[in-house]
């Protein structure tokens, strides 16, 4: 017994000397690639500042790094901010870069929406969603739902808050607004998760639903795939609040989408009529593709994938050009005299209206963009590699690798952007000429590039423009003292502590 105790007592120490040895010889880097452990040890220590830590290792290693797991794991993948690498994966070889099965697998939610597929699927809804968003019904129709829910909801709730001298969390008041938003466009459906009074928040399931099904989806990132596979056949951890949250969404589109058969005739009194105030996007799309039937599957796939776009990636961005604009005063003054300087502005008149009134804004612009480029919405995205390859900057990708590339890092990558890439300054944006500079999507990646360049980038800036004006010619933003900002770990790049504001009325 004896004898066994020190043997393993000695076994013990070799390894320990062993592990000693080789972290001292990787301490130095960002990622030790440990043996047998690979990475995963680095990553998961780092996790809760992993934008910052995978910013640090891409500087490191000029821009490009291969991260290993440890054995008998999924994980082993190649991160990348290189411009050149990334338009080569959009654009040039763009054929080779697919979503991938384990993609797929890990964003089941979006079931076979366009989000989620590749090929003829993918086109087929592209084009179909592209000829949608070209039709001036739809301009004129979400402008008209976000004009209507700042003036009876968003703005007499900021009104009531300065008037009251307390604080809100700004973070939370754009979910529900944009959800709201997001459900009466493509549903003809306002979950009123935004209140215009402070004594009247609702709890509303589905949009509480949709932000556990983030950190289920950031879970799948991290865990080895036979784990999470394993806890969702037990329903435990994430992968039993994944269930929860799916059963909810489900339900909530069975509600608001006709069951599968139904003929189209029965859509008719919605989309027979150019009047936006007959329109409805989900059922337009039922006429837009020929269906002689609906194909509930079909709409239901779509309409999440556009309820997770238009809600999250709008609020996160709405939430960091506030904090950025009242943090940066000078920005603030500059935006307020460009609007008073184009327009006529008063108490009746504060809403833009036309897009081509939008497009004088030339510094708003350039604030939007420079949010942007600092705090993408969507802070990383991966594609998979259907056949080898070798990347531009000469590493060899394996075919069935995935590919990652951090849109976060990218913004702050001193080759890319100079050596002011961490300050906030519009005039980045801005010609010497005063017309806004068009930077190649390549390196600004907030709405993707290449063929799969995000179709609702016009339709984003007309609904941040607006809400900006409306928000900002109305009232001033001050952080509360002491709230800590800094990014969530997520899938959408939210402040991990909400955002926290008081709000003064403005006396225009």
């Amino acid at each position: 017994m004896m004898y066994s105790l020190e043997c393993f007592a000695l076994f013990l120490a070799i390894i320990s000397f062993f592990f000693i040895h080789i972290w001292r010889i990787h301490r130095n880097l960002p990622i030790p690639n440990l043996p047998l452990l690979g990475m995963l040890p680095a990553i998961l220590f780092n996790v809760s500042n992993i934008h910052e830590y995978a910013t640090t290792a891409l500087k490191h290693y000029g821009g490009t790094l291969k991260v290993r797991g440890p054995l008998f794991t999924n994980i082993n993948f190649l991160i990348t901010s290189d411009p050149m690498n990334l338009h080569h994966i959009t654009s040039k070889n763009f054929v080779n870069y697919g979503k991938g099965s384990e993609f797929h697998q890990i964003f089941e939610i979006l079931g076979d929406g366009i989000f989620n597929s590749d090929s003829h699927n993918w086109k087929y809804q592209r084009q179909l969603l592209q000829s949608l968003f070209k039709k001036n019904i739809f301009g004129n129709f979400v402008r008209k739902v976000i004009h209507k829910k700042l003036d009876d909801y968003l703005l007499p709730l900021l009104n009531e808050v300065s008037e009251s001298r307390t604080f809100v969390d700004l973070q939370d008041i754009f979910q529900r607004f944009t959800f709201d938003i997001i459900c009466s466009i493509v549903l003809a459906f306002d979950p009123n998760c935004l209140p215009n009074k402070l004594s009247q928040f609702p709890e509303v399931a589905v949009e509480k639903a949709f932000n556990k099904m983030e950190d289920a989806i950031l879970y799948r990132h991290l865990a080895p795939r036979w784990l999470w596979k394993l806890q969702r056949w037990l329903r435990i951890g994430h992968e039993r609040d994944s269930i929860s949250c799916q059963q909810i969404l489900e339900q909530f589109f069975r509600d608001r989408i006709s069951v599968p058969g139904e003929e189209k005739s029965r859509f008719n009194n919605y989309i027979k009529d150019d009047d936006e105030s007959n329109f409805d996007m989900i059922k337009s799309l039922v006429e837009e593709g020929g269906m002689e039937q609906v194909d509930y599957k079909f709409l239901r796939d779509t309409a999440m994938n556009l309820l997770a776009a238009g809600r999250d990636t709008i609020s996160a961005s709405l939430c960091w050009f506030l904090w950025l604009v009242s943090t940066h005063p000078n920005v603030e003054t500059k935006i307020l005299e460009e609007i008073r300087e184009k327009f006529k502005t008063n108490e009746e008149n504060w809403l833009i209206s036309e897009v081509e009134d939008l497009d004088k804004l030339i510094y708003l612009h350039g604030a939007i963009c420079e949010a942007l480029r600092l705090y993408p919405p969507v802070p990383f995205e991966h594609k998979c590699a259907i056949k080898s390859d070798i990347l531009p900057n000469g590493d060899p990708v394996d075919a069935n690798t995935m590919v990652l590339y951090s849109i976060y890092s990218m913004g702050r990558m001193e080759e890319i952007w100079g050596n002011d890439c961490l300050e906030f300054k519009p005039e980045r944006w801005i010609s010497e000429k005063g017309m806004n500079i068009q930077v190649p999507s390549y390196k600004f990646m907030a709405f993707n590039a290449g063929p799969r360049s995000c179709l609702g980038k016009n339709i984003s800036f007309i609904q941040l423009k607006i809400i900006a004006i409306a928000l900002l010619w109305n009232f001033h933003f001050q952080v509360v003292e002491g709230h800590s900002v800094c990014p969530s770990v997520s899938v959408i790049l939210h402040m991990k502590h909400g955002l926290h504001v008081r709000v003064t009325k403005r006396g225009n």
